[in-house]
């Protein structure tokens, strides 16, 4: 598991147009497996599922982003999962962070 966190302002609807371009625009086997919304008292979240074959660990990775948004103040929290061939225990995450790097990069943009 890697997990990628920050806070920024922005539009809310601009910003997660952003990251599920850049998810989807960053890899020909990225697919958008499901997605959630929801708004109540000025605060809205929205929750997105990838996954992508990673070429380094040869598996699939899933990655979920949350989106939280009270006016222009977001906070984005994404955690990769999968990647690991190991039966016990996780012996490289090298996968799930590659996934993450494609966030960061659309994050570094804003």
């Amino acid at each position: 598991m890697a997990k990628l966190e920050r806070a920024l302002t922005g539009d809310f609807d601009d910003v997660l147009d952003r990251l599920h371009e850049g998810v989807m625009g960053a890899s020909m086997s990225a697919s958008y497996e499901d997605g959630s919304d929801y708004a109540a008292g000025g605060v809205r979240c929205a929750v997105r599922v990838y996954e992508r074959y990673s070429w380094a660990g040869g598996n699939r990775v899933s990655m979920s982003l949350t989106l939280v948004g009270h006016g222009r103040e977001l906070f984005l929290s994404a955690i990769t999962s999968g990647g690991s061939q190991a039966v016990f225990f996780k012996i490289n995450t090298w996968g799930e962070e590659a996934f993450l790097d494609t966030l960061r990069a659309v994050l570094d943009s804003f």
